[in-house]
């Protein structure tokens, strides 16, 4: 297997040791890895051909599971093939490019899936709070312009990481421990002072993450104003229906990225194999799980799927 290896200390290349401490176990762990990997894949071009095709769906709600869908995959193709060519063929070696383009890629993808969440709370609580509107207010060309401002605010705030990380003095000895080039694990492995890049990936946590919660929790917070003000029951369950697939997302989403953030700076006692898996389990578990939680409780995208299913 040395032939896939280059040194620690060829200075164009870092090391990707994989899980610390469960080397031996890489082809097992592979498994649900790329079986996770494989169902997400399929989970989400199935809702990307479904509403490409159906002319019925070419409504804002289903242009904004595309565009989860899409970062979803970005998520994940980002790091997972890089990671199971680390279990099945001991290719652990990456460029310094390369560790800084998947860093920003990875970033970048995630900050444009929080936007896109914060979008369809939006488009909940327009479809709830102001239905007459929701046609004039919530355009297909409007999404549009809301996924592009959502680009552009990923590139703009991730952007600095990759440039931080490059005026770093690595050390002869370039082993990340790690499955994939995140940035604060990248930084971990300088010889120098990683205190500007810790401050700067907190402050994005804090300025994406927490900016992005508080709106959509407003957002949620004006739902449930609004429908306890109506006396029905009925509409009490169709609005809960219409919210419950968007907030299974969400915490799927937010409470293991915040986590997996948290416990690598903070959790000094929690052992590194841990800290591994459960970032690659952010990565993993909502593009798997969203298609999934979106197919189930969303009728007509359901009924669209199952009939192109029959037809094939």
């Amino acid at each position: 297997m040395a032939f896939f290896n280059l040194t620690p200390s060829d200075p164009s290349t870092f090391i990707l040791k994989g899980i610390p401490g469960l080397e031996a176990a890489h082809i097992w762990i592979s498994i649900p890895f790329s079986i996770f990997y494989i169902i997400g894949l399929l989970g989400n071009f199935t809702v990307l051909f479904v509403v490409g095709k159906e002319q019925t769906l070419h409504k804002p709600m289903y242009l904004l599971l595309c565009m989860l869908a899409v970062t979803d995959i970005g998520i994940s193709t980002s790091t997972v093939p890089n990671t199971l060519c680390i279990f099945w063929f001991y290719l652990k070696s990456i460029t310094v490019g390369g560790c800084l383009t998947q860093t920003f890629f990875l970033h970048a993808v995630y900050t444009m899936h929080s936007a896109v969440l914060v979008t369809m709370a939006f488009d909940r609580y327009v479809a709830i709070c102001n239905p007459l509107r929701y046609t004039t207010i919530l355009t297909n060309a409007r999404i549009a312009k809301l996924g592009l401002v959502g680009l552009i605010r990923a590139v703009v705030f991730i952007l600095p990481m990759p440039l931080l990380l490059s005026r770093l003095p690595f050390c002869t000895n370039r082993i990340i421990p790690h499955t994939y080039c995140d940035h604060i694990a990248v930084a971990k492995t300088s010889c120098g002072d990683i205190t500007v890049n810790r401050m700067y990936g907190l402050v994005i946590v804090f300025l994406v993450i927490g900016f992005d919660l508080t709106l959509i929790v407003l957002s949620y917070g004006l739902i449930i104003r609004a429908v306890l003000r109506i006396s029905s029951k009925k509409t009490h369950q169709k609005a809960l229906n219409t919210c419950t697939a968007h907030i299974c997302v969400v915490l799927i989403s937010y409470v293991s990225v915040l986590f997996t953030t948290l416990t690598h700076r903070f959790g000094q006692g929690i052992a590194p194999h841990v800290h591994i898996i459960l970032a690659n389990l952010y990565v993993l578990l909502p593009t798997m799980l969203n298609p999934i939680i979106y197919g189930v409780k969303i009728k007509e995208l359901r009924d669209k799927v199952g009939k192109n299913i029959c037809r094939m």
